[in-house]
């Protein structure tokens, strides 16, 4: 009887579930867009409770605000103590750093405001002046003991700006946790979690977009995926690029060279448990390009990864690690 009353119950449960309508809140926050949905039988709207946790995530580690920690980190405040957020985000960062052998490196920020993609007007590129800033730049200059940062050079500083709308996708994502919400996805300025699956069964799906220059627009697909509790993010050379002399540079820096990347590699989209992670390893996948990418992904099985890049008649070629194949399917 009490396997009948179970089935019975878990029977009218769906019921009401499939009848169910998915919360959205929308928004804007670290200068981009959020989107959320998420079913909730108390149907509960967290909105203004969100809201609140991006605005104290900008006073963390927004370089867009010149009060923020890393700001006042960056200008050498001797009195600044880190928060929850930064110590994450630099924790993360160093971990990356160390796995992609410096192709992802936060200290490039100086460089970032350079070729203009930065807070900071652009400036007029000149070799020399790369050279002289690639003196400190460089992870190993920079160190977190306790709740204060230690520089080696004091020059360094440190632009999370690659990684951190990931880890915000995190953190609104645990406070749904911590909610009860069991089935949700949470995007923010294009990072996406997504967690359990909707009522009805279905997943949760999003695109992946072809690589094509568009500062303003959405471009047509390339792939839909399926997503259950995992975390994803898109880095790529198609929306945020500059041209200086009539030559196209993508906003990635390479810190060994100070120059944006130029690679055939279009656009990396990653996937892991956390979209913190997957940010970040997506921005240092870039500045690797192709082949040392797959080299990369080979010897990290936790990490997935869908690459674009373009082969030598210009057209895309597309290579995707093993365990994609069932939650990724191409448009075309």
């Amino acid at each position: 009887m009490k396997t009948n009353y179970f089935l019975l119950f878990f029977f009218f449960s769906s019921i009401a579930f499939s009848q169910q309508e998915s919360i959205k809140i929308e928004g804007e926050a670290q200068g981009t867009t959020y989107h959320i949905s998420y079913f909730d039988s108390q149907n509960r709207n967290f909105q203004s409770e969100i809201e609140k946790i991006l605005a104290d995530f900008d006073k963390s580690v927004s370089t867009y605000l010149p009060t923020s920690i890393i700001s006042r980190i960056n200008n050498n405040d001797k009195n600044v103590k880190v928060d929850k957020y930064f110590k994450a985000c630099f924790k993360k960062a160093k971990e990356v750093w160390k796995n992609t052998n410096g192709a992802f490196d936060p200290t490039v920020y100086p460089l970032v405001n350079i070729w203009g993609f930065g807070p900071e007007k652009k400036q007029i590129i000149e070799k020399n002046k790369i050279d002289s800033v690639l003196e400190f730049v460089g992870f190993e200059l920079i160190k977190l003991k306790g709740n204060r940062v230690v520089k080696i050079d004091s020059r360094v500083k440190l632009d999370f700006n690659a990684f951190a709308q990931g880890y915000s996708v995190d953190v609104v994502s645990e406070f749904l946790n911590s909610k009860k919400i069991d089935s949700y996805l949470v995007e923010i300025g294009g990072e996406v979690y997504a967690k359990g699956k909707k009522p009805d069964n279905s997943n949760w799906t999003v695109g992946i977009e072809k690589p094509i220059d568009n500062k303003e627009a959405t471009n047509p697909l390339k792939a839909i995926i399926k997503l259950e509790n995992i975390g994803i993010a898109t880095s790529g050379d198609y929306r945020r690029y500059t041209i200086e002399n009539g030559i196209k540079y993508a906003h990635h820096i390479d810190p060994k060279t100070g120059y944006p990347t130029k690679n055939n590699l279009l656009s990396a989209t990653v996937f892991s448990n956390k979209c913190i992670t997957s940010d970040a390893t997506a921005t240092g996948i870039l500045v690797m390009g192709i082949e040392k990418a797959k080299l990369f992904l080979e010897s990290r099985p936790e990490i997935q990864a869908y690459l674009i890049y373009s082969d030598e008649k210009g057209n895309f070629q597309v290579y995707e690690t093993p365990h994609l194949k069932s939650i990724v399917m191409d448009v075309e």
